[in-house]
C-alpha cells in the first residue's frame, strides 16, 4: 500500500527544500507502517477553518473534513481551596477521618461553611453537591445555590473560632468563603455542562 502526505501552510513561507525533505521522510515512515492515506492540511488565511482530505491509494474511500476552530472555555470549578484550607482539611482528616462540607444560610462571601465527619450531616433533595475537594464533598442548600450559582467559591482559612459543630472549632482558625463572579464565558461553559 502506498501513501502520500502533503502539508500546505498559507501563512508560513519556510524553506521549501526542508519542507519537501520532511514530507518525503514522513511518507516513508507512513509507508513503513502500512497505512494508506493521501492527506493534505490547509489553514485558511483567517485562521478559522482547517481542511483535511484523506484517500486510500485504490480510491475506495475518500473523506473531507471541515474542522472549525472554536475558542474553548474550560468548565471552571465551582469551589476551589487555598493551600491553608487544604492543610487544615488534611489535619482534620487525620483526627476525624473522611470529611464533608455544607454551606447553608448567610451570605457566601465571608461566611463559614460547616465541616463535619462524612455522613454525620444528612444531605437530601434540598442540597446541591457543588464540588469534591480532593475526596471531600462540598454541599450547599439548593435555595442558596440558586442565588450564588454564578459565583466561584474559594474555601480559605482565617484566624478565629469555627462554628459550634464544625470540626475546626478549637483549632484557633476557621474556614471562610471568599467569592469571585464567573465571567460570561465561564457561565456559558457551566450551563453547557449542566452545572447551573
Amino acid at each position: 500500500m502506498q501513501q502520500q502526505i502533503r502539508f500546505e501552510d498559507d501563512n508560513k513561507k519556510g524553506n521549501s527544500d526542508d519542507q519537501e525533505q520532511g514530507q518525503r521522510q514522513m511518507q516513508r515512515q507512513r509507508q513503513e507502517q502500512g497505512k494508506c492515506a493521501n492527506t493534505s492540511l490547509r489553514d485558511d488565511n483567517n485562521g478559522a477553518t482547517a481542511r483535511a482530505t484523506a484517500t486510500t491509494t485504490n480510491g475506495t474511500a475518500k473523506a473531507l473534513f471541515l474542522l472549525k476552530r472554536v475558542a474553548m472555555v474550560v468548565v471552571p470549578e465551582q469551589v476551589i481551596t487555598t493551600a491553608a484550607a487544604e492543610e487544615l482539611m488534611r489535619r482534620l482528616a487525620e483526627k476525624y477521618g473522611e470529611l464533608m462540607f455544607h454551606q447553608s444560610g448567610g451570605c457566601c462571601d465571608g461566611s463559614s461553611p460547616m465541616c463535619y465527619p462524612r455522613g454525620e450531616f444528612l444531605v437530601g433533595d434540598s442540597d446541591v453537591l457543588m464540588a469534591t475537594l480532593g475526596e471531600t464533598p462540598f454541599y450547599m442548600s439548593k435555595s442558596q445555590f440558586e442565588y450564588w450559582k454564578h459565583t466561584q467559591l474559594i474555601l480559605d482559612v482565617v484566624p478565629g473560632r469555627g462554628g459550634m459543630f464544625s470540626l475546626e472549632n478549637g483549632e484557633g482558625v476557621r474556614f471562610l468563603i471568599r467569592s469571585r463572579v464567573f465571567t460570561d464565558e465561564e457561565i456559558g461553559a457551566l450551563r453547557a455542562a449542566g452545572r447551573i
